[in-house]
């Protein structure tokens, strides 16, 4: 399998705080640390590394605290607008999040049915327009499955797959690579609180991405 991505291409990386990680707002890239310092920047420098004489366009739209709702509300100034031959979509763990550590402010929770209808809207929106859509899981670094919030991020996960197949958008599991590595090293080992990666973590996410992009090391 050749490189999905052509010399010229721009993919638009969208998400909430694992995504942005200090990336320039509303959009990052270019210079510096405008990317940020998330899985989006282990990728850039993978494949300028690995394929130096293929020129793409990586752009973090990533916004910490976000929620699909958010994502959604925002998506065609910080996707749709940018033109982009390929897309990513990260988002579902502070639609789960909320609903644990701020169980009383139900204004601001996504519940599966809105998370999956806010989904369906964002690939509606983009799908006819771009080369292709990654369908990226949510997660939480928890192997317990009996795990309250586990188990309930495991139901947005199941959503991610349902609609990745139902519109032929690049199924990636963040959620089930989490665990498999947890079945060697503990979670503290990549983040603390279970969901912010730190750079190994990152990495794990970019080298999880790149495997369902034709990527030759």
């Amino acid at each position: 399998m050749a490189l999905l991505f052509e010399n010229g291409d721009r993919i638009v990386f969208a998400g909430d705080s694992v995504t942005d990680m200090g990336s320039a707002q509303p959009v990052g890239e270019g210079l510096f640390d405008n990317v940020g310092r998330s899985y989006v920047r282990v990728i850039e420098n993978m494949l300028a590394v690995s394929y130096p004489n293929v020129f793409l366009r990586i752009t973090n739209s990533g916004t910490s605290g976000n929620t699909s709702r958010d994502l959604k509300n925002r998506f065609d100034r910080d996707v749709v607008n940018l033109n982009p031959q390929w897309v990513s979509i990260c988002i579902g763990i502070n639609d789960v999040w909320r609903q644990f550590d701020s169980p009383a402010l139900t204004d601001i929770c996504c519940d599966l049915d809105e998370y999956e209808e806010n989904l369906r809207e964002m690939i509606e929106k983009i799908k006819d327009k771009v080369k292709g859509i990654f369908l990226i899981t949510p997660y939480y670094i928890e192997p317990n499955k009996k795990d309250m919030m586990r188990a309930r991020m495991d139901e947005y996960c199941a959503v991610c797959k349902k609609l990745a197949k139902e519109y032929g958008c690049i199924f990636v599991d963040f959620q089930q690579m989490f665990e498999d590595y947890c079945k060697v090293r503990h979670s503290s080992y990549l983040a603390w609180d279970r969901v912010h990666p730190n750079q190994i973590g990152a990495t794990l996410m970019a080298k999880e991405f790149l495997s369902h992009c034709g990527y030759k090391y």
